[in-house]
């Protein structure tokens, strides 16, 4: 009976350190969490928001442009902007209008048109054009302490959004 008791324990002792090791592969390398730190994204992301970040698609597939992104940076440590321009691309703003390689791309996520004419003539290599959502109060690409960001800087794309509860869902 004894001997039946520690067994039992050792099933259910190699049970937790199983699932405690599988939810440690999914949050360093699957998933993980953050919160919005400021109104870079408004109106679609509010400060104190809480938001789930898929990070595993990046290291096997292409970053695409409107995916919205957590980046690893100085200061914040961590921001959060929208992709707008990829490797090789020339991307320009006109009369508030993104154009990329000359040809007008709509920008659905913008509740005003407020960008200020710019124009990158080709983004390196392993280089993106972040933008915040929020383009009157923003830190992104536009600012010269940002710039471009690398692939690697990027942490994953934001995917759910987990809190408020009465905005619970996908980000767009």
């Amino acid at each position: 009976m004894i001997l039946k008791n520690i067994i039992k324990g050792l099933f259910d002792s190699i049970k937790v350190i199983l699932f405690l090791g599988i939810m440690a592969f999914l949050l360093l390398f699957v998933i993980t969490f953050q919160k919005v730190s400021n109104d870079y994204m408004e109106p679609n992301l509010s400060n104190n928001d809480i938001v789930l970040i898929e990070k595993a698609s990046y290291h096997f597939g292409d970053i695409k442009r409107k995916d919205v992104v957590s980046v690893c940076y100085k200061d914040p440590k961590h921001f959060i902007a929208r992709v707008i321009g990829l490797p090789g691309e020339k991307i320009e703003y006109k009369e508030h209008k993104l154009y990329v390689n000359d040809e007008y791309v709509d920008e659905f996520f913008l509740s005003k048109d407020v960008t200020e004419d710019f124009l990158y003539e080709k983004i390196p290599d392993d280089k993106y054009l972040l933008m915040s959502d929020n383009r009157t109060f923003s830190f992104d690409s536009r600012n010269e302490k940002v710039g471009l960001i690398s692939k690697s800087d990027i942490v994953g794309k934001i995917v759910f959004r987990l809190w408020p509860i009465t905005k619970l869902g996908p980000v767009k």
